[in-house]
Order: structure tokens, then sequence, then C-alpha cells
């Protein structure tokens, strides 16, 4: 019997561990065969290449798709998304698979979907139907619309999913697959590797073993000209607490560079003895860090969704991820030097937050691959108004 041809794209560096343990159950599944395809900054190192985690990880690249224009800013957002387009609808077509997997909200991620949905080959949306306060809610629910089967982290997302119009028949509450990796962190003591020596990064390097932040803070792509400004006021937060912290570097939306000039102006004329700067991680290095982490700061996702089933304390940073579900885990503040370095005193000494399963409870990946092999594809979906 012919297995179903699923087609992974990877985009940029965070997708993988939101999509990594599916990939494993499609892999190792008997009626499925996986593709998968690296674009975008996933590529490329200044933003912390995926490309040798996946080989070490026992997958292999079918495709790899350059699109990334430099420039960091909306003009460069869209023309990477049409450069991806062109490139995208050509690899696809020749890798001819039976679905194509889309991840979640990222501006370019609408160049898959459409290079999918325009060639009649089902498209499966994971994490739809959640909302955020920047361009990526516009993104998360075009995609929404072009695909064809959703695999959603909440109920709640569920819910939006359906009032939307799609099919109720097709819309899963599967949970996140990072939760899945998230699950086999919560059984470490510890942590089991030296982040200086594994993965090297600039900067001081502060004794952390007595405890230490997180710190990732992307551009807001609605503020992108207020990211300099922004990430001043993180960075003073952060020096002031006098804690060791382990800050990575920001993804490539439009104010990266903002953000990137803003951080080595400050360490060039400041001395600080507290931060160390990574690219990169692992998907469960980066994880037990953040679990054995006193905080995590900024206005990364990790930070609602894994932290949440984590129990790891976060200071979210500004509106980029306003609206989304979250535990109790979170308490959010402006970009503002003394409310960051407040809600990281409350943190420090209080008592840690508890366990939330609003993302699932870390079995995503298995429930993924089972309906892929057994649910019927359509080409054209009955849409519900």
């Amino acid at each position: 019997m012919r297995k179903r041809k699923v087609c992974v794209v990877i985009t940029a560096r965070p997708s993988y561990s939101r999509i990594k343990t599916a990939m494993q159950a499609i892999k190792e599944h008997p009626g499925l065969e996986l593709q998968l395809v690296l674009a975008g900054s996933a590529l490329l190192d200044r933003y912390g290449s995926i490309e040798h985690t996946i080989e070490k990880d026992g997958f292999t690249a079918n495709g790899k798709v350059y699109m990334v224009l430099e420039g960091e800013n909306p003009m460069a957002m869209a023309k990477t998304t049409g450069i991806g387009l062109l490139e995208l609808a050509n690899t696809l077509y020749n890798l001819k698979p039976d679905i194509v997997l889309v991840i979640a909200d990222r501006f370019e991620t609408i160049s898959v979907s459409i290079a999918a949905a325009y060639q009649n080959i089902p498209l499966v949306h994971v994490q739809g139907g959640e909302i955020t306060g920047n361009i990526d809610e516009k993104v998360r629910h075009a995609n929404t619309k072009l695909a064809d089967i959703h695999f959603v982290a909440s109920e709640n997302a569920k819910a939006r999913v359906i009032r939307l119009g799609e099919d109720p028949e097709y819309v899963f509450n599967t949970g996140c697959p990072s939760i899945d990796l998230a699950a086999g962190t919560l059984q470490a003591n510890g942590l089991s590797f030296d982040p200086y020596k594994k993965y090297g990064g600039v900067g001081e390097t502060p004794d952390i073993s007595k405890g230490y932040l997180v710190v990732m803070q992307h551009p807001v792509t609605t503020e992108y000209e207020a990211s300099r400004a922004q990430i001043m006021q993180t960075l003073e937060a952060v020096k002031d607490t006098n804690m060791p912290a382990l800050w990575f570097w920001p993804n490539v939306d439009a104010g990266a560079d903002g953000i990137s000039k803003g951080i080595r102006a400050y360490r060039e004329k400041n001395f600080i003895p507290n931060i160390h700067f990574f690219k990169n991680m692992s998907p469960e290095d980066f994880l037990e860090l953040l679990h054995n982490s006193k905080c995590l700061i900024g206005n990364s996702s990790v930070g609602i969704r894994e932290c949440s089933f984590l129990g790891v304390p976060v200071v979210n940073i500004g509106s980029r991820q306003e609206g989304r579900d979250r535990g109790d885990n979170v308490v959010d503040v402006a970009p503002q030097k003394d409310e960051i370095l407040g809600a990281i005193n409350h943190w420090l000494s209080g008592k840690k937050p508890s366990h939330s399963f609003v993302y699932g409870g870390g079995d995503a990946g298995k429930k993924m691959a089972d309906i892929l092999d057994t649910i019927t594809l359509r080409y054209h979906k009955k849409i519900n108004f």
C-alpha cells in the first residue's frame, strides 16, 4: 500500500520545536512518508540555522528554499514572502506531496499556504485560531482560510477556527507538539549541559549555578520603528537585576535590525557582567534551560506556551502575545524598565506558578500522525457560513 507523503515546511528556527514530535511520529508511522523542506531564516546562521540540528536528530531535508531579503523592514517582509511563493511553488511541484503542513503564523508562512492551495494540495495548518497583537494574527487567519485540515492547540482556538467557517469535522484540538518536548523536560533535575561550552555565544560568562534568567525578545512588526528603544528598556532592567542572564538573539521580523543594533550599541558603551548572548540551541536544551531558570523575560510565545506547561515564571513585555490563552505563569508589562524590573522582582521573591495544560498534555505529535493517516483528503473544502 502506498504511503501518504506529508511535506512539512519549516521557515524559521522556532518552528522546529513546534513540530518536531509530529515529524518524528510521521517518520515512524507505517502509513506515512515524511518530506521536509527548510526555508527562510531556518537556513541562515545569522538567525540560528537549524540545518545541522535536524540532521543530528535524524531528519533529512528534501528541499531548501533561500528566500530572505535583507532589510528587516515591512517591505523586506513582503518581498521575502513573494520570493518564497515563487520558490516553494517549484519545490512542492517537484516533491509532489499528498499533504503539505504549514506551521503557525510567521509572516512568510503565507507563501507556503498559497503555493500548496493553488496547486490543489491538501493543506494542514498547525496552531490556527489563536489571537495576538501584530501581523501574525492576520497571517494566521489567512493560513486557516487556505487550509483544509486544522490542528489547533486549545479549545478556544478550535472554537475560533470553526467560527471562521471551517468544517468542524476537519478541526482537531491535538494540543501543541512543543508541549510533547516540554513533557520530557519535566523529568530533568538540573542542567545536564554547560551552555557556554556547548553553544559558545558572546559576552561575559556569569556563574549560573545559583540561578539565572533567560531573555528572548523579538520585534513587534506593527511597532518595528520602536524596536531599538524597547530593547534598551529591557537591557537596562536585566542589567540592574545583577542576576546572570542568558539572552537569545531576535528572529528575522521587521524591527530585528533595530533590536540587534541596540544590543550591540549597548554592549559597546556598557560593561554588562551578568549577560551572555546566544543565537540558538536545540529545542530540548532550550526547554531544559527554561525549566531550570528563575524567569523568562521578553515576548516569545514560548513563555505563553511551553512555560505555562513547565510552570516557569514569565515577564511578558508589550503587545506581541496579546490575546493568547495563558496560564497563571505570566505577568504582562509595558516595555518600560521600571515595570520590567518590578515584574522580575515579583517572580524572584514569590513562589513558582502552577503547571497549566491549556496547550495540551504531551501527545500532540502522535495524534497528528494518526489523523493524517486516516483522514479523507479533500481538494475542495466545505465552508460553513
